[in-house]
């Protein structure tokens, strides 16, 4: 699944920054106003990018039960708010993101393998049971401010606003 994932990252980038049709969807995040200005349609653009990347959330949603588990029990321990966090901090754009979703695996598999290391096994488990959530809260209040999302994320397009 990784090796996946990784693929998916990469393929995703290139589309996003080496496409027209990726200066068109960036665009139409950015400033809707002059996509429309240029005869992009900002409707039909938007609506391919969230249903890309609803199908992408979708795997990866299923991606994390399975492999946390190995069935879908519907506990996902607050990893899609890690992901988010990883978004931020990894500011918008998808390499970062993955050196964001690198640290944040880090962090949870030091929390994971910490009984096997013996200078990590005289910490108690539930610190480092919580020790990925403390380190993505430390670098969201680091990183945050000089995070930029798209300008016109969440905002309704009105092609009469031009």
């Amino acid at each position: 699944t990784t090796w996946l994932v990784i693929v998916i990252l990469l393929v995703s980038a290139f589309l996003l920054y080496k496409t027209s049709f990726g200066l068109r969807l960036r665009a139409c995040g950015e400033h809707p106003q002059a996509a429309a200005a240029a005869g992009v349609s900002v409707f039909k653009m938007r609506y391919i990018g969230v249903m890309v990347s609803g199908g992408l959330s979708a795997l990866g949603g299923a991606i994390i039960l399975v492999t946390y588990s190995g069935e879908f029990n519907g506990n996902v321990a607050g990893l899609g708010f890690l992901a988010l966090a990883a978004l931020i901090f990894g500011q918008w754009k998808p390499l970062g993101i993955l050196g964001a979703t690198f640290f944040f695996g880090f962090a949870s598999t030091i929390a994971n393998v910490s009984q096997a290391i013996p200078s990590l096994a005289a910490i108690p488990g539930v610190l480092l049971k919580i020790f990925p959530y403390v380190v993505t809260l430390i670098a969201l209040v680091l990183f945050s401010k000089s995070s930029q999302a798209p300008k016109a994320s969440g905002e309704p397009f009105d092609a009469g606003k031009r």
